[in-house]
């Protein structure tokens, strides 16, 4: 446990969330990590939120697609992944890392000629995580059915981008006189159910799509790869601080511990040893089961310790006062950046604090003559 939490504070250092990773200096594509998760799975870390990637006979598909700055090097991170598969050379050395916790390994059979780009999945509607959607879309190619003759490139189609319906609802809301992002980034094909799936195995995977109410955002994804055993959790689950809760998109203590349990009901550990199903998170180091039951743990007490407070009558400052989090700071806590610990605390209680019926209009009456 102790090597695991000094492993962790390391990587919360490395990879901040949301603006803080958009701030980031760019990186050379060669610098962005490319790391094995499990089966087909593999995970692009340093362009952003971190980006998982389906990578295999049927083509490539991406879950989130990192900053619009980093969309080229990504795109170049995803054809070298491609190549070296292509030439049985594992992208990295697989003697270390996620590989060597579990019994299921990376199959690195020969593969058909380099496919594209068929499908992304976004997470959520933040940009750190939708940035590259245009680019990296543009760069790829959907199935199609009978109706397109030739190349499906003349009919100006790319890869697909699913997400749950509230993603296109923030990207398309206009600010101004223009929407918050270019059409080409915003979603091709959303849900408003509980879950999706694609409707045909892809790389060998099941891929299931699970709606997690007003969460992170009121668009929260996961994404469950059923075959490789991986869930790319956005970030509902991040390993580099507290949860972040955007209050103005809908996010909630609550939903992030409901999303957070969501994922346990679908984890299997490794019998004895760390592995089993693996976690991608939003931003920071990949994860197992033990990583998010311990990030799940932590955000409930917390909770449940300003829960508390508000039903003493406690003031957002007297809570803060009180300091919650005290015992989780050194490896969850931030005094400066995007995101705090001051922030965090007082997310959760604006989310706590029972919310005032609006009051009622008096309804006048005419008397009848």
């Amino acid at each position: 446990m102790r090597n695991s939490l000094i492993a962790c504070a390391a990587a919360g250092a490395m990879i901040g969330v949301s603006l803080i990773a958009q701030q980031a200096p760019a990186r050379d594509a060669q610098e962005l990590e490319i790391l094995p998760v499990h089966g087909s799975i593999y995970m692009i870390a340093g362009a952003g939120g971190n980006i998982a990637v389906s990578a295999g006979k049927d083509g490539v598909l991406l879950v989130d697609t990192g900053t619009t700055e980093m969309s080229e090097k990504v795109l170049a991170a995803v054809q070298r992944l491609q190549r070296q598969l292509q030439l049985r050379e594992p992208p990295v050395d697989l003697h270390w890392g996620a590989e060597t916790r579990g019994t299921l390994q990376s199959s690195l059979s020969p593969l058909p000629p380099t496919k594209p780009i068929r499908y992304i999945i976004n997470t959520h509607a933040h940009a750190d995580h939708t940035g590259g959607n245009e680019r990296l879309a543009k760069s790829g190619r959907t199935f199609t059915g009978g109706n397109v003759a030739g190349d499906i490139a003349d009919a100006g189609q790319g890869a697909a981008i699913f997400a749950y319906e509230n993603v296109l609802n923030r990207m398309s809301a206009p600010t101004g006189t223009r929407a918050s992002t270019p059409e080409g980034a915003w979603p091709t094909d959303t849900f408003h159910q509980e879950s999706m799936k694609l409707s045909h195995f892809f790389n060998g995977d099941g891929v299931q799509v699970i709606h997690i109410p007003d969460a992170h955002t009121d668009g929260d994804s996961i994404v469950y790869f059923r075959g490789s055993d991986v869930i790319a959790a956005g970030d509902l689950f991040i390993m580099t601080t507290y949860p972040v809760i955007d209050l103005e998109r809908g996010g909630t203590i609550n939903g992030v511990i409901e999303g957070l349990n969501r994922m346990l009901d679908i984890v299997i550990p490794e019998f004895r040893m760390e592995g089993g199903t693996m976690v991608v998170p939003g931003h920071g180091r990949l994860s197992d089961g033990g990583d998010l039951a311990y990030y799940r743990d932590m955000v409930t007490i917390i909770r449940d310790r300003v829960q508390s407070m508000v039903r003493k009558g406690m003031t957002l400052e007297q809570v803060k006062a009180a300091k919650p989090t005290a015992d989780y700071d050194p490896r969850w806590g931030a005094d400066s950046g995007f995101w705090t610990t001051d922030k965090f605390v007082e997310a959760a209680y604006k989310t706590l604090v029972p919310k005032t019926p609006p009051a009622k209009a008096t309804a006048t009456t005419k008397k009848k003559h």
